[in-house]
């Protein structure tokens, strides 16, 4: 089974968590490629909307599906019902997360729950209801986890979260063996320091000098990286974790 620019022509893409920051971006982006959105948000139906009326605008066919990626049943009660009324999906970009930062011996119960029922949980949850649809469909497809650089190398306060990060790493290259012979190809993009709200209360000017390009990363960056590994272009690219970090490790 090869891949050819003809599959890929207004096929559609669902994208967690896009209803803003590197999700906007990442949806955005693949408006503009030529592909139909699925734009995902959890509670953020006014952002969601506004970001649907400004891809609408510029000719993109979009929906909105709102739900917890956390909730299992919710995930697949909405997926199911999505594909069984407008069809299966091609590709999935997996990008809702959260953090709850904090020193390890005084993490609550409640921040380590939140953060790996949202962000490793969700990975199951999510792609779960699409899997087998992607087979049975018989055509190339495109699975993308966003993790992080805590994800690779830890970082102080966010045991929770590069726990979460680093299994979504485990799973994406463990399911990419899976599905590699259906010419579904799995990658994930592991960001570092991006202009997000996530990032608001980070000590920038200390982080800094670790970073070699010496700045702070755009979700505008990451979404390109993406977009090259939901294309055509990269089908034979499978089971990596791309960094998109300024050169911090």
């Amino acid at each position: 089974m090869s891949d050819s620019k003809a599959d890929f022509q207004r096929d559609t893409v669902l994208v967690t968590g896009s209803s803003r920051g590197i999700g906007e971006a990442i949806a955005t982006r693949l408006a503009h490629d030529g592909f139909n959105i699925v734009i995902h948000c959890r509670a953020s139906m006014d952002k969601a909307e506004a970001l649907k009326q400004r891809l609408d605008e510029r000719g993109a066919a979009t929906r909105i599906l709102c739900f917890d990626v956390a909730d299992r049943a919710a995930c697949k009660a909405a997926l199911e019902s999505d594909i069984e009324a407008n069809g299966v999906y091609y590709g999935v970009v997996c990008n809702a997360g959260v953090a709850n930062d904090g020193a390890f011996p005084a993490l609550s119960g409640q921040a380590w729950d939140e953060v790996v029922h949202t962000n490793l949980d969700s990975f199951y949850n999510v792609l779960s209801p699409l899997v087998m649809p992607m087979v049975r469909r018989r055509k190339p497809g495109r699975i993308v986890t966003i993790a992080s650089v805590s994800g690779l190398i830890g970082n102080r306060g966010q045991t929770n979260y590069s726990a979460s990060k680093a299994g979504i790493i485990g799973a994406t290259k463990s399911l990419a063996i899976e599905l590699a012979k259906r010419a579904i190809t799995v990658n994930c993009v592991a960001p570092g320091l991006i202009e997000t709200e996530m990032i608001e209360d980070a000590p920038i000017d200390r982080i800094m000098d670790t970073i070699p390009l010496r700045r702070l990363g755009t979700p505008q960056e990451v979404a390109a990286v993406v977009s090259f590994l939901v294309s055509a272009e990269s089908s034979y690219i499978t089971r990596q974790v791309i960094s998109v970090n300024g050169g911090l490790c």
